[in-house]
């Protein structure tokens, strides 16, 4: 995020999430009801919702029993992170309590707008909130503070005793807060006075629609369903926030070592690269017997660079290479050698056995011309041939899937063991928290008007020139902090500097 602003509207963005998400409600004492079970009315309140956004997910959903289970043990996992959390008293701390309080009161303000303009027209968040209500919000503090709805029934506390201003505070030093956290480089960044501003309100129509909510809801002038939508989002969206919290709290425990990776290495013989090396030996032994090297490496390089744009083998050269670029084994050895020389030993990194001949030493680039500006090319390269017998494994539980590419042995296991212990962790805390999540749902059906509507919308809202757009989206990865896999071709390996 460039800027705080940006950060600042996501207030609004975070109050404008729409469906998604389990009844957070206020009861004697104050205290949160258990984020630990979800019943089959919620989910299919839900369901309904989504049905009117994304019929799309619906469909699918209802054509693929994997998806459906899927679904059910993310929706575990959310539940037993945020009860996790909870045992641990993340919830009671004051910031978090804080946020919580904000997600809330955010939640409800924007369903409420959403209900009671619904028949008004388009018009962005809290646009029929006017310039003298939320004057009128802000005068308050110098009236006397009269007995709110929840001070009646004997839950106000003396929060509802605060003035406005200190409110919108702890609101904003909050948001500021969670955003520093979650965004490294904005940790020395200072809000604006026009940044505050636009928060203050934002907080300010928060709170107008929130109080009018409460007050509706006091004198049963809110319809159930209304009321029970709201609560599930707001508990969902709770959960959500706590759920963050706990995962990045015990994101060490999944975490493994060298030693680990070593240690389970020579436990399983079929990742030993010894019959690779015995491979590679032999190349480098016809290579320095005089064989020609680049017919060698166009015979055996299992470097995917080694390709040109047309399919071309390229003799496993590798022209005007900027130093620092190559992996460090493979640089080292290169720049030891003199033109023409090729290295005594195989070269060993993690992408496999490398075999390699210096064509030209360290220096300015013979082959590029000058800059745009005139200007001679800037570093050193050197060029360089080389042939690669790969270490690289697949995972043999993805099978024939397109996106299972090799990778380096040490990445393969180090992503097993990860996911290995990750699995493990949350089945122990889903089973500590005992969370309840039915399978037995209906899921609505999804009519062909629906789905004509949804392309309608999708059309409208398309750049022109881009291509129908459909649910790629819900193959998105879960968010374990992994890179998601784009199935696009990798780099040549000795070009990817570890």
């Amino acid at each position: 995020m460039s800027n705080l602003t940006k950060g600042i509207i996501l207030i609004g963005v975070i109050i404008a999430i729409g469906v998604g998400l389990v009844i957070w409600k206020k009861k004697a004492g104050g205290g949160a009801e258990s984020f630990n079970s979800i019943s089959r009315v919620e989910i299919e309140l839900l369901l309904a919702d989504v049905a009117k956004t994304n019929p799309m997910i619906l469909k699918r959903l209802k054509e693929d029993p994997e998806m459906k289970k899927q679904q059910i043990e993310n929706l575990k996992q959310l539940l037993a992170f945020a009860s996790q959390a909870q045992r641990e008293g993340m919830a009671a701390d004051p910031a978090n309590q804080q946020e919580l309080a904000n997600i809330r009161a955010e939640i409800i303000a924007v369903n409420y707008d959403k209900e009671i303009n619904k028949d008004k027209g388009p018009m962005p968040a809290f646009g029929f909130i006017t310039d003298d209500q939320v004057k009128a919000y802000w005068g308050e503090d110098e009236q006397p503070k009269t007995p709110g709805f929840w001070d009646k029934i004997g839950l106000g506390g003396s929060a509802e005793q605060r003035t406005h201003e200190a409110e919108f505070n702890d609101f904003l030093n909050t948001k500021i807060a969670i955003l520093k956290q979650g965004n490294p480089e904005m940790k020395d960044r200072e809000i604006t006075d026009e940044e505050k501003t636009q928060a203050r309100d934002i907080f300010a129509k928060i709170r107008i629609y929130k109080a009018e909510y409460d007050q509706k809801f006091a004198a049963g002038q809110l319809s159930k369903d209304f009321i029970d939508k709201t609560n599930l989002q707001v508990k969902l969206q709770q959960a959500q926030f706590l759920a963050r919290l706990y995962s990045e709290k015990v994101a060490d425990k999944v975490k493994v070592t060298d030693d680990d990776i070593n240690q389970y290495i020579a436990q399983h013989p079929e990742l030993d690269p010894a019959q690779k090396r015995a491979q590679a030996q032999e190349i480098l032994d016809k290579a320095k017997a005089g064989e020609d090297f680049a017919a060698l490496a166009n015979q055996y390089s299992q470097d995917p660079g080694n390709k040109g744009p047309d399919g071309t083998p390229q003799g496993g050269l590798y022209k005007d290479v900027p130093k620092g670029r190559m992996v460090a084994p493979f640089e080292q050895a290169a720049l030891a050698l003199e033109p023409g020389q090729i290295a005594p030993d195989l070269v060993e990194s993690d992408f496999g056995f490398h075999i390699i001949k210096l064509e030209r030493k360290l220096g300015p680039s013979p082959t590029q011309g000058k800059d745009q500006k005139g200007a001679p090319p800037q570093g050193d390269t050197y060029d360089v041939r080389h042939i690669l017998i790969s270490t690289g494994v697949k995972d043999p539980d993805k099978g024939d899937s397109p996106t299972n590419r090799e990778m380096p042995v040490k990445d393969y296991v180090r992503n097993k063991l990860e996911e290995e212990k990750e699995k493990k962790l949350i089945e122990d805390i889903v089973a500590q928290n005992n969370v309840q999540v039915p399978d037995d749902f209906t899921v609505p059906e999804v009519t062909d008007e629906q789905m004509k509507q949804m392309q309608q919308k999708q059309q409208m809202q398309m750049p022109q020139g881009m291509p129908p757009g459909g649910d790629e989206d819900i193959n998105a990865p879960p968010s374990n902090g992994k890179p998601a896999n784009t199935g696009k071709p990798v780099p040549p390996p000795p070009a990817k500097k570890k």
